[in-house]
């Protein structure tokens, strides 16, 4: 392996016992280009040719106050197949808070976990007084990718291939971007909401796979909401109002407590992908909370949707958590969450939602095959959990018209990432590709990428690719195929 690491980064953290500062948690500061990477075992596959981006989040400098792992700044994780070849990099996302903390040597922002008042100096973004990590997810539009921060940030262009960074986003509103912007390899279209404390509360946009901004009308709420996520068809979006936000009374002192609003019931907004408000459709269902969706399609009268019911949205604190961190551990976790597959359907000619449980089983953090993105699709797959850690310790596919599914567990102290679908090149079969996963594991304090044979991933990985370092745990990913990256659409 032949690495070459760049100049070192300004860090003033101190070594901690918080348990999203250690394990598989533990900041990663170096960032490198690594050419020549040394096969563990098997052989990487000549049938793909793209790009697998990650964001993670690793804290820099000594928090200001109660650390909370959301608060650690982004860092990108590239890994590039061609020909049977992989090279992989990494770089911090040079956002403005960044460069402000990098200048001042410290943190300049406190957290999720801390008082507004705690902020030395106004963020960016709608939400200020947090630092603008850009540190959630990242996509590819329009040729670049974008990372995204989930309190509504500015949003970062960055090279997919080289990583080279073009700062903010132009055509962000003020209000920002939420973390979940959602691109349709099809028409090469990007469409995006965001959410803040003033009315109307929530906007919904889109953007041409020329990365110009077509579409951007408000959906009116009764208050302050905290969606997260979003999904789309062929011809809608989806949006959706959840009776999990903060509360009303605290948020006039300026506090931002989450809690669950009995009584309400789970709303979705469903639009026209370029509609306006007033062709904006309620539909109402059980109370849950949702963080990730998987896909949603039209079939006849009706919208379908698949995601994550929450059964518990606001867990307890997590009883064997190290002392005065029992509250943060409790809904870092799926289990705590009890997220299950779940089906909602929305009929448009009556008004009406049905829902059914697809799985039993604690999931969460879904992909697909891109390439199905809105439209009716066969195969997901989900994360498994280790209770308490917000860690992946394996992956099941679900073939969602028989019912069947299977799965790879790592293994005792290997915990993998998101792991998005990879076609092949001609495939025809919707599961004709790979499940792309970066590997931490903790028994070795090494980490490797693997590539899962889609169609029978519970004979476990073809390949297993040594990386240069060990990752910090994070949020989400993408693939990008690099025929795609070049025209804008599939």
């Amino acid at each position: 392996m032949k690495v070459e690491r760049l100049p070192p980064i300004v860090t003033s953290l101190k070594p901690s016992n918080h348990p999203y500062l250690n394990g598989a948690w533990t900041p990663l500061h170096e960032e490198v280009n690594a050419t020549d990477l040394e096969l563990i075992e098997g052989k990487i596959p000549s049938d793909i040719d793209g790009i697998y981006l990650r964001n993670t989040e690793n804290q820099i400098h000594q928090p200001l106050g109660r650390f909370h792992p959301f608060d650690g700044d982004g860092m990108i994780h590239q890994i590039d197949f061609k020909d049977g070849r992989a090279a992989y990099r990494n770089r911090f996302v040079r956002t403005r808070c960044f460069a402000a903390e990098q200048e001042a040597g410290a943190s300049l922002w406190g957290g999720l976990a801390d008082p507004v008042q705690l902020a030395k100096r106004p963020g960016f973004g709608a939400h200020g007084w947090l630092k603008d990590s850009s540190s959630t997810d990242i996509v590819v539009h329009a040729g670049k990718a974008l990372s995204t921060f989930y309190q509504c940030g500015e949003g970062y262009r960055l090279d997919p291939e080289t990583l080279e960074q073009f700062g903010v986003e132009p055509w962000v509103p003020i209000d920002g971007i939420s973390a979940h912007a959602k691109v349709d390899e099809r028409t090469g279209e990007l469409m995006f909401f965001n959410y803040s404390k003033h009315a109307p509360y929530l906007h919904y946009g889109v953007v041409d796979r020329n990365n110009r901004l077509t579409n951007y009308i408000p959906i009116p709420l009764a208050g302050p909401r905290l969606p997260h996520d979003m999904a789309f068809t062929e011809h809608y979006a989806i949006l959706n109002d959840m009776p999990v936000f903060w509360d009303a009374e605290l948020l006039k002192k300026n506090v931002h407590a989450v809690r669950e609003h009995a009584g309400l019931p789970s709303r979705f907004a469903i639009v026209p992908r370029h509609g306006t408000t007033k062709d904006v459709r309620w539909f109402e269902a059980a109370l849950t909370y949702v963080l990730h969706w998987l896909n949603a399609y039209e079939e006849g009268d009706e919208i379908v949707l698949d995601g994550y019911f929450q059964e518990v949205p606001t867990p307890g604190p997590k009883k064997d958590a190290p002392p005065g961190y029992e509250h943060m551990m409790g809904y870092l976790d799926e289990y705590s969450f009890m997220s299950k597959l779940h089906r909602w359907r929305f009929n448009l000619k009556h008004g009406t939602t049905r829902e059914e449980r697809l799985d039993d089983r604690v999931l969460e953090f879904g992909m697909i095959n891109a390439r199905f993105a809105g439209r009716p699709y066969r195969y997901g797959y989900s994360t498994l959990s280790v209770p308490g850690w917000f860690l992946f310790r394996g992956f099941v596919k679900h073939d969602l018209k028989t019912g069947e599914s299977w799965s790879y567990e790592l293994g005792a102290g290997r915990y993998g990432s998101e792991a998005p679908f990879a076609p092949r090149i001609g495939a025809t079969e919707e599961d004709g590709g790979y499940l792309v996963s970066f590997v931490t594991d903790e028994n070795t304090a090494t980490s490797e990428c693997i590539l899962l044979d889609a169609r029978r991933i519970q004979e476990g990985p073809v390949c297993r690719i040594a990386l240069p370092h060990k990752l910090c745990s994070g949020t989400h990913s993408v693939w990008a195929d690099r025929k795609f990256i070049r025209d804008g659409v599939i």
